[in-house]
């Protein structure tokens, strides 16, 4: 189930909720019992999707890398 973070608008606490998918804009009060609060945009949700990490460089073997990958420019 996804986590939603949300912001109360009243003490400024910042909190998490785990609920459907459906119900992340229903209304959510603050721990504290404050129904003013804001959804807050997570950078999964801004991005649209997660990217993977920049592959390790190789060991061994000759090249640095460049125009042509590391093979031998003629």
């Amino acid at each position: 189930m996804p986590r939603y973070e949300y912001r109360c608008r009243t003490c400024g606490d910042t909190f998490e909720l785990s609920r459907p998918m459906a119900d992340s804009s229903a209304p959510a009060d603050c721990p504290s019992g404050h129904p003013d609060t804001v959804k807050l945009l997570s950078t999964v949700a801004v991005g649209g999707s997660a990217t993977a990490p920049a592959p390790a460089p190789r060991s061994g073997g000759g090249g640095g890398g460049g125009c042509c990958g590391g093979g031998c420019c003629g």
